[in-house]
Formats: C-alpha cells, structure tokens, sequence
C-alpha cells in the first residue's frame, strides 16, 4: 500500500518548526523511520514513515525547502503534524544533509534537480 502525505507548509517560533500536511489518511501506529529518500522527477525530498502495511512517504516539495533550509541551520527537531496527530522526524537533519551533499554536482539525480537543490541549499553547500 502506497500512503503519501504532502507537506505544504510549516509554522516556525523559537522552541518548534511544525511541518503541515493535510490528508484524511488515518495512521494508527506510524513510526519515524529516519530515512529520506528523493524523487528527482517530482522535485522532492521524501521522509519515510514506517507502518503496519510498509511505509509511507512524506513529500517535501521544492516550495518547502526554505522551511527545510531552516532546519538545517537551527537547533530544532521537525515535527510533522496532520489533524490532531504531531511526530517527530527523527534523523531529518542528517539524512537531508547527507542528501544535498550527494546530490550537489551529481547529475545522476538530473540536471533539474540538481541544479534546483544546489539553489535552495546553497547556503549550507558553501559552509564547508
């Protein structure tokens, strides 16, 4: 069973950065895998979230890097929330770090979105 969830936007204060995603898929036992896979293709980060039937994905699209650009250079843990539920993304910030860092000058993930990534997180790409 294939389960997706699409983030669309985020709340940011001091102390939370809140990922939101609307969907009316109802999960019971979701466990944060810390697993981040792409879909160079859909232009998007995909957080693995594992479930009795396998996984599920949750789709970070390019209009969301920022957000993500924001975690990166923070102290905050993500939390994604849908409906009345909260889950922390364990492991996001290193497997979104391991990520850029592959992709950048790696033309195996595509032109488009490689170029795309080296954009939005170019601000972490210099700092090494």
């Amino acid at each position: 069973m294939n389960n997706e969830l699409r983030v669309e936007t985020a709340l940011k204060n001091e102390n939370e950065l809140l990922f939101l995603v609307t969907s009316d898929l109802a999960f019971t036992n979701e466990i944060p895998s810390g697993k981040m896979i792409t879909d160079s293709d859909d232009l998007s980060f995909v957080y693995l979230l594992e479930i009795e039937e396998g996984y599920s994905q949750v789709r970070f699209s390019e209009a969301v890097w920022p957000l993500m650009l924001d975690v990166l250079k923070s102290d905050l843990d993500p939390i994604l929330s849908w409906g009345d539920k909260t889950l922390p993304l364990i492991g996001f910030k290193d497997e979104l770090t391991m990520l850029i860092y592959n992709i950048e000058g790696n033309n195996n993930y595509g032109e488009t979105f490689t170029g795309a990534v080296e954009t939005a997180f170019k601000e972490i790409l210099q700092n090494t």
